[in-house]
């Protein structure tokens, strides 16, 4: 029998504020209302630490199982990603989006069809790999309370910020994004404090 990861390690809390090892070099809204600014992030694992003091907000998910993806997609991507917290990743990014209803609407089959028939979503991020190491987070399983549906944390060296640029852009343009309602893109850079 397989066993199953308890939910605590599997919560991330992301933390905008004063405190914490990544600077952030800008908090752009892309689509929906913007987020109130923060100069520095904080990425904490599980449920145990307390949130600084101070915090300008506190976006909270969940990892999970991968939702859309098929057996020989799973293979390919396990394959040729990295993990995350690579030494020469000094840059990240940090993506939450929120889905209009009518995505939510939709049946799993019918969002797999948009996410990857129509919009390549799993292929265009195979290009980027390994240089772009990400980690998806469900906030939708913590509640209706949660801002976001998804936060996606990314790394990557400074030398592949253009690829990250390149590939956010074609994502962006693809039949996936006209259901994105809410988008803010946080571009971050690790330092000592």
């Amino acid at each position: 029998m397989q066993s199953i990861t308890p939910p605590a390690t599997r919560l991330f809390t992301f933390v905008g504020g004063a405190t914490g090892p990544w600077r952030v070099e800008h908090i752009h809204c892309i689509a929906g209302e913007p987020m109130t600014a923060a100069s520095r992030l904080v990425v904490i694992p599980g449920t145990g630490a307390q949130p600084p003091q101070g915090s300008s907000w506190i976006l909270r998910g969940i990892t999970s199982n991968e939702r859309y993806v098929v057996r020989e997609e799973k293979s390919a991507l396990v394959s040729k990603q990295e993990g995350l917290g690579r030494p020469d990743s000094k840059r990240a990014a940090l993506i939450p989006i929120r889905k209009k209803a009518v995505w939510w609407a939709l049946a799993q089959d019918e969002r797999r069809e948009i996410f990857e028939a129509q919009s390549r979503h799993i292929g265009i991020g195979m290009q980027y790999l390994p240089a772009i190491a990400r980690r998806l987070h469900h906030c939708r399983d913590l509640g209706h309370e949660e801002p976001f549906d998804f936060l996606t944390w990314f790394e990557y060296a400074s030398s592949d910020s253009a690829a990250f640029d390149e590939l956010v852009k074609v994502l962006r343009a693809s039949p996936e994004w006209e259901y994105v309602d809410r988008e803010i893109d946080i571009r971050l850079v690790q330092e000592e404090v």
